[in-house]
């Protein structure tokens, strides 16, 4: 906003100055000229009084003038009636001073806080800034310069005084033959200029004009002597107060090097050059040829306003003859003709108008007409009686009373004397209102309204009415835009003072029209920065009123301004929200920037409208990206630009080090490891770290080391990117960047290139930052020639521009340029300062440290399935490959399945792998030849103890010579073993290796993989033991007594087509104490324990169990101990401790082939009595439903020999069943002794055996009531059979519905028959 250095008051009274007329001889002229100034311009910087005035009022009062500037111009004539507007050559003239005028570049920027709003008015960067304290100074200066030039160059008007000229100044030089005649000629002239009429400008106050004779004389030249004689005569002649002796020019060459004399004039020149082409200010050419000719316009007067320096009068030099005693008597001069010249001649006018006016008072409007003729007659009006009298055309006379006391009025407001000035212009009002001359009373009504606003002590409020009125007037009754914009200037700059705000800018927006673009600009910047200054400011009008100022601007051809409005007005609209309103802006700022030849602003805000999500149709988006193409096409940008397109999501961006996994060659299969398309998994990255120090701390005696950091292959936003990440030299990395296009227009990316920089470092040397800067190794320079320019980025890219449509490829709008990876660290919130503000860690996943050469393994997998029984064992080969070339060793592997595989003999393997259906390769196990034994008594195999330990997680891999050479490559056989539970399972291995050389930054490396495998059912072995009863059955040849193992095995396998059937190859035993002794009665006569199970179907075995001689001590030293051992001793023997392992083959049919898979299932018993399953508590609760209503218990287990004499042969076994009834309620019972399973392939298995006699029974048993029942079994032959195997459905009385009891859950109920 505009503030000036003086006061409003001053700014008023400087405003409205009384006018001098200058009038020079040629002689004079030259004489000034040697200050390349002429006589007016000489005595403008001393114009303004440093001394109070006195005049006496028509009441003889004393009245003090303050302050006081007089306004000195050179007498320019113009035969042209002067119209109320301003000429074009003013128009021009005033455009340039605002041209002319901008802001400093690298000024202090003055910062405005509104609300939320940091506003900053420097000029030049329309970005948010902060400023602590904020300064409300800030300053229009374009809109000042404007303002003083536009009321210095206001044409003088007849309605009003204030811009007549009161005196003037004849000016001769003491050089000349005779000075009187020189002085004589030059009155002549101002008598002939101001009566002739033949001029309507320069106009004159009053006709009697002070002439004031000033004798000038250089002191170089002229003789002093002659200069005082001429002097003298003078006064006699003119009188002591109406001359004056001015002495100039006492600087001579040798004193110019010594003395440095200030240049006054410079400034003034600066913000008065219009007032040498003002209309009253045109020198024309004395026909007597006596006066100093001055060209009437300055060609070259457009060229000089254009160039700052020609404005500041920085290359000439002024008052180079003058020294300080000459500024001395020059300012001494000026206070002589105004005090002793200016100021009485004045004050004797005031109180002639007086004497003339005075007789008014107390007379009626008639007399007062009657007395008009004393005056020379009445007003004559220029048009006809017919037309409305509300118009301004209407002209008095000069010797009008109305006139009169106008002429009084501004006299005594040029004075200072603003009360007599208010009386009178108040008084003028009535009579030009009662005579509708509107223009008249328009100035009355304006002048009035200052003189109210000037007096001393305000005895009245400022009549802002009054101004209203005026400029309403002003500009549309008498259509005068000028005075119009004079009162606005005014009033506003009144209204500002008095904090009206709000009134000012609705003022100043008012007189907004489209006759001027450069008035309409100021002012609605004014009225913006009213809206700011508000006491509740007004910021999205301020904002509002800045951008129509800025169209205004650009219309006016003033662009500077137009794109500072624009910019300013852009702080508002930022980041609020105001998309359309930003794009609009940002598109006005590039395209000014444009024209103004900057570039990089133009881009600056081109690259808004193209990264903010816009929300322009596909059209308009595709102009503004033409635009910004455009800025580089046509001013060849030589550095490479940051583009704007596609966005780049920086926290999205992937670094993955090392090389890409291969792919799948042949029959290998590559190790899975890490890659790109993988997502990254919180849960997974804590799994394989878990999995890594169980390796390092493996391969460190069990010790994981103090700096340990888990490898990380691929970083992203969620791993710790607080430490720079160790890379390999010659090993690649890649940089995964996610573009998006914000636009609905396509774009084509080509020729896309990473950038890097590369600084090496030396332990060992010790160098500076800066030497180190020098030795920065960078890809920019190549790639730089490859795109004809130098850049410094991190992605370089070429966008080429596509129609909407996509179709049509525009090379002509290619460009190049780069975008910055420009990562932001996660925000800090461990310490209170992190939490009371918003600060961000770093992120260096972008800053790599390279370490030496480490060894690189790939590992392939050879003939690894997907899919697998349960239990089931299969034959797979890994190879492992070290592809680098440094040795590496301590290879190891830890997995999240330690049970699932483990590796073979490096001896053994061939050199290539075997098919599957070779035999060889196929089985497992390897066939002994051992001797039968009687009674299919068990072997046995010792093996020491550290094999019944707890197997580890990691598991060293046997290399020749624990060393992997560069290039060489090993292959394992790797046994793999089917999950005991059905399902697809996820199996996780880590492999770990280190280089033969130490003292890496990286210890050591690891390579993942991942592999799914589909379990599907095969075989479910349910296992218990109990103690055997005394018999013959139960001792071995050592008289050892036994335990009895029930070993029940079902085929499970339903869903999988091709598999055939199942045999049940081989039974073995675990453990430290126990081991099979023999398998009774197996259903076999060939000594081999070889069964068949076909689907569902289930077989039982029963087997012997002996213990060593230690547990037999154990039991019997145990009797000797204390009575408090004793139950810790049962406790004891009840423990049993064995594992027992069912081997079988499966027969499968794939693809017409027929395979044999082998595998085996194992049973851990712990508790002697307690069941247990190969199968989970959860997969057993899938076959098994039980209700514990009541239970039903056969017999014991027994044994009996009878003889079958032939096929016909029968054995007929009674059998008791006991029915216990467990609940409080009274229950039905059915007993169904026809067997549970009615397939074919059951019926084959249970043939040998039915019950006999009845059936089914039907029972009720009371509460707690125990029943036995008696049955009958008959068996075919010998054999060992389960009777267990009738239904008993069980409910109480009161329900409904019968439910299967489940006793058949318990141990079988076995049987065993012999031949005789």
């Amino acid at each position: 906003m505009a503030r000036c250095v003086q006061s409003v008051q001053e700014f008023v009274q400087d405003s409205f100055v009384p006018m001098v007329a200058v009038l020079c001889s040629e002689e004079a002229e030259r004489v000034t000229r040697k200050n390349n100034l002429n006589f007016a311009e000489l005595l403008r910087p001393f114009c303004r009084l440093t001394s109070e005035g006195h005049i006496r009022d028509p009441n003889n009062q004393v009245q003090v003038v303050k302050n006081l500037r007089i306004c000195v111009n050179n007498m320019m004539i113009c035969p042209n009636t002067v119209s109320g507007a301003l000429s074009a050559t003013q128009r021009r003239l005033l455009n340039e001073v605002v041209l002319s005028c901008q802001p400093q570049e690298g000024a202090l920027s003055s910062v405005i806080t509104a609300g939320d709003y940091n506003l900053n008015f420097s000029g030049k960067d329309y970005s948010l800034t902060v400023s602590s304290p904020p300064w409300w100074d800030t300053t229009t200066p374009w809109f000042e310069a404007y303002r003083e030039n536009f009321l210095q160059s206001m044409p003088a008007s007849d309605h009003e005084f204030l811009n007549h000229y009161l005196a003037c100044l004849l000016v001769v030089s003491s050089t000349e033959a005779v000075p009187v005649e020189q002085f004589l000629k030059l009155s002549q002239e101002q008598h002939r200029i101001q009566h002739s009429g033949e001029y309507s400008s320069p106009k004159w106050f009053i006709p009697n004009t002070l002439k004031y004779y000033v004798l000038l004389h250089d002191i170089n030249e002229g003789e002093e002597q002659r200069a005082d004689t001429l002097y003298e005569d003078m006064k006699q002649r003119y009188g002591p107060q109406g001359c004056y002796l001015l002495k100039i020019n006492s600087r001579t060459f040798s004193s110019e090097d010594d003395e440095q004399i200030p240049d006054p004039w410079s400034q003034y020149l600066h913000r008065n050059f219009l007032i040498e082409s003002h209309p009253l200010q045109l020198d024309t050419v004395s026909s007597s040829g006596n006066l100093q000719t001055v060209s009437a316009v300055n060609t070259n007067l457009k060229k000089e306003a254009r160039d700052p320096e020609s404005l500041a009068g920085a290359s000439v030099s002024h008052g180079t003859c003058l020294t300080l005693n000459d500024h001395d008597r020059i300012r001494q001069f000026i206070q002589e003709f105004t005090f002793r010249g200016l100021l009485p001649h004045i004050e004797k006018n005031i109180r002639q108008l007086n004497d003339q006016l005075i007789s008014r008072k107390g007379l009626s409007r008639s007399l007062f007409t009657a007395t008009k003729k004393w005056f020379g007659g009445g007003k004559v009006p220029e048009k006809s009686i017919s037309e409305p009298k509300s118009s301004c055309g209407l002209q008095y006379p000069p010797e009008a009373p109305e006139l009169q006391i106008r002429k009084m009025a501004d006299l005594c407001f040029l004075v200072q004397h603003y009360e007599l000035a208010y009386s009178c212009y108040h008084t003028a009002k009535k009579d030009f209102l009662s005579d509708q001359a509107m223009l008249y009373a328009a100035g009355s009504l304006e002048m009035a309204a200052v003189s109210a606003f000037l007096q001393a002590g305000a005895p009245r409020p400022y009549p802002a009415h009054y101004m209203d009125t005026a400029m309403q007037t002003y500009k549309d009754v008498c259509k005068n835009m000028v005075l119009a914009e004079r009162c606005a200037l005014l009033s506003a700059e009144i209204l500002k003072s008095q904090g009206k705000y709000s009134d000012a800018a609705t003022l100043l927006i008012k007189m907004t029209s489209e006759d001027s673009d450069l008035r309409s600009a100021l002012l609605l910047e004014q009225a913006a920065h009213c809206f700011i200054n508000m006491r509740n400011p007004m910021v999205r009008k301020f904002a509002f009123h800045m951008i129509l100022a800025g169209h205004r601007f650009s219309k006016a051809g003033q662009r500077r301004h137009a794109l500072r409005s624009y910019c300013q007005a852009m702080q508002v609209y930022k980041d609020r929200g105001w998309s359309l309103a930003e794009d609009h802006i940002n598109f006005t700022i590039g395209r000014q920037s444009f024209t103004l030849h900057k570039p990089k602003d133009a881009v600056t805000a081109f690259r808004q409208i193209l990264t903010n999500g816009s929300r322009q149709t596909a059209t308009q988006q595709g102009a503004f990206l033409r635009e910004y193409l455009y800025v580089y096409k046509v001013n060849k940008i030589f550095s490479l630009p940051h583009l704007p397109l596609p966005c780049i999501n920086s926290s999205a961006t992937r670094v993955y080090f090392g090389r890409e996994r291969r792919l799948a060659e042949g029959e290998k299969q590559a190790a899975t490891h890490v890659s790109l398309d993988q997502e990254y998994d919180q849960d997974l990255a804590a799994m394989w770290c878990q999995l890594e120090e169980q390796l390092v701390a493996s391969a460190n005696r069990g010790i994981v080391p103090v700096n340990f950091l888990p490898t990380q292959f691929c970083l992203n936003s969620k791993t710790d990117n607080l430490r720079n990440p160790l890379a390999v030299v010659e090993e690649p990395i890649i940089v995964e960047v996610m573009f998006r296009n914000p636009l609905k227009v396509s774009l084509a990316l080509s020729k896309l290139s990473l950038l890097w920089r590369f600084t090496p470092y030396s332990p060992s040397e010790e160098k500076t930052t800066e030497e180190l800067a020098g030795e920065t190794i960078t890809n920019e320079e190549t790639l730089a020639l490859q795109v004809g320019c130098f850049f410094n980025a991190t992605l370089t890219q070429s966008v080429n521009f596509l129609t909407s449509t996509g179709q049509q490829k525009m090379d002509t709008m290619m460009v190049y340029g780069r975008q910055d990876l420009k990562i932001q660290g996660p925000r800090l919130n461990q310490t209170k300062e992190d939490k009371m503000s918003v600060q961000h860690g770093p992120d260096r996943r972008l800053n790599p440290i390279i370490t030496p050469p480490m060894p690189l393994m790939e590992v392939f997998f050879l003939q690894f399935p997907t899919a697998l029984l349960c239990g089931e064992i299969r034959k797979a080969y890994v190879e492992f490959c070290n592809v680098s070339g440094v040795a590496l060793s301590g290879l190891r592997v830890s997995s999240t399945h330690p049970d699932f595989f483990t590796f073979g003999s490096q001896a053994t393997t061939p050199l290539t792998p075997l098919s599957p259906t070779s035999a060889e390769n196929c089985s497992a196990y390897k066939t002994l030849a051992t001797p039968l034994q009687p009674d299919f008594v068990a072997t046995e195999m010792l093996v020491s103890a550290e094999d019944f330990s707890q197997p580890s997680g990691v598991m060293e891999i046997p290399l020749n010579g624990n060393m992997l050479q560069p290039g060489e490559s090993t292959q394992l056989p790797l046994w793999l073993r089917g999950p005991d539970q059905e399902g697809v399972h996820e199996i996780n291995f880590l492999f770990y290796y280190e280089s033969t050389e130490k003292g890496n930054k990286i210890s050591h490396r690891v390579l993942r993989h991942t592999v799914f495998i589909c379990a599907s059912r095969s075989l479910s072995v349910q296992a218990s033991a109990c103690r055997s009863s005394a018999s013959h059955h139960s001792l071995d040849n050592k008289g050892n007594c036994g335990t009895l193992v029930f070993i029940d095995v079902e085929n499970i396998n339903t869903s999988e087509a091709g598999v055939r059937e199942f045999h049940i190859v081989q039974v073995s035993s675990s453990s430290q104490h126990w081991r099979l002794h023999k398998c009774i009665n197996p259903g076999e006569d060939n000594g081999l324990l070889h069964m068949e199970l076909k689907c569902e179907d289930v077989f039982f075995f029963l087997f012997q169990l002996t213990s060593g001689i230690e547990l037999i001590f154990l039991l019997y030293s145990s009797t000797s101990k204390k009575i408090s051992d004793v139950a810790n001793i049962i406790k004891k023997c009840n423990e049993l401790d064995l594992n027992l392992i069912v081997i079988w083959k499966a027969y499968v049919v794939e693809d017409n082939k027929q395979l044999i898979l082998e595998g085996q299932l194992h049973v851990a018993l712990q508790t002697i009595g307690k069941e247990c399953s190969s199968l989970t508590l959860k997969e057993v609760s899938k076959y098994m439903h039980t209700e514990l209503l009541f239970r039903g218990v056969l017999l014991k287990q027994f044994v009996i020999k009878t003889g079958f004499l032939s096929v016909s042969s029968l054995c007929v076994v009674p059998v008791t069943l006991t029915l216990s009834n467990c609940s409080l309620a009274q229950v039905d019972v059915i007993i169904d002794l026809r067997h549970k399973s009615t397939s074919p392939e059951s019926l084959d298995v249970h043939s040998s055996f039915s019950w006999v006699g009845q059936t089914q029974y039907k029972l009720q048993l009371k509460p707690q009531e125990e029943l036995c029942l008696t049955l009958r079994a008959c068996f075919l032959k010998a054999g060992v059979y389960n009777l267990n195997t009738l239904r008993i459905f069980a409910k109480p009385i009161e329900q409904g519905t019968m439910c299967e009891t489940s006793h058949q859950t318990a141990s079988p109920a076995l049987i065993i028959i012999n031949n005789a």
